[in-house]
């Protein structure tokens, strides 16, 4: 089997996580500059098996879309064209920054670090990667 890979996309920060080959446990992979994801994405791919991505897309209440959903949406559309033989699913991620937040300091993450965005955005997708597998 090969691996899921999540996306907390953001302007300038994307966090991402991956499950195991067996596609078990999620785990938070890192976060890079929204800018060079391509290019990290192709190295990546060079070295692992990925058979799905599965994108983070935040809904409000009554699941209104959130004005980042465009650029999402986008990011999607250029995941589509780049890597045009791994699918793409999306996956509620509303709340989650919150949820990173309180699992770090129940994690016993220390204040200075919780204020590390880029933690928070991984945490984040490794929750949308979660919640993906608990749902599939």
């Amino acid at each position: 089997m090969a691996r899921i890979m999540a996306f907390d996309y953001g302007r300038k920060r994307t966090g991402i996580a991956v499950t195991d080959p067996l596609q078990i446990i999620a785990t938070g992979l890192t976060t890079v500059e929204t800018s060079t994801i391509f290019t990290f994405l192709e190295d990546y791919l060079k070295k692992e098996e990925v058979e799905k991505f599965v994108v983070g897309v935040p809904l409000r209440d009554h699941h209104e879309a959130n004005p980042v959903v465009t650029l999402i949406e986008k990011f999607i559309q250029k995941l589509q064209k780049h890597f045009p033989h791994i699918p793409v699913d999306t996956e509620d991620e509303s709340f989650t920054s919150k949820m990173a937040v309180k699992s770090l300091v129940q994690g016993g993450v220390k204040k200075k670090k919780r204020r590390n965005k880029s933690l928070i955005d991984e945490v984040s997708a490794t929750l949308i990667l979660q919640q993906h597998l608990g749902h599939h």
